[in-house]
């Protein structure tokens, strides 16, 4: 099955591997250079950068899911805040113009993560 996957910058890898941990993430792949990390069927691939000034990251993505209500509980139990500024943050689930829910997470280095839900199959 063809697929994509993310790449968004790591600035301490261990400390990304630990905040994602806690939403059910786990590594697949590790060394100084690459992160693969893993839940279920979305997998996030990081790359180094040192000096990554979160407040001026600009990387983003979309992880659809099927179950968004779930995983924004989880992301609750994890601590991270309902909040519009700060790092890391989390934005609640809302309708979008476009028909979907979306919510918005950002993770300690900055990075978008728009949370998708999958449409519900007839």
């Amino acid at each position: 099955m063809d697929h994509a996957t993310p790449n968004l910058p790591g600035k301490n890898f261990l400390k990304t591997e630990q905040f994602y941990a806690r939403l059910g993430f786990r590594a697949s792949y590790r060394s100084h250079h690459w992160l693969i990390l893993q839940r279920g069927g979305v997998q996030l691939e990081f790359f180094p950068w040192p000096d990554l000034d979160p407040m001026e990251n600009n990387h983003s993505c979309c992880i659809r899911l099927d179950d968004l209500d779930a995983f924004v509980t989880q992301c609750r139990e994890a601590g991270i805040a309902e909040a519009r500024t700060g790092v890391p943050r989390l934005l609640p689930p809302q309708r979008d113009i476009s028909g979907l829910t979306i919510a918005y997470l950002v993770d300690p280095d900055g990075s978008l993560l728009r949370l998708v839900q999958n449409p519900a199959k007839a």
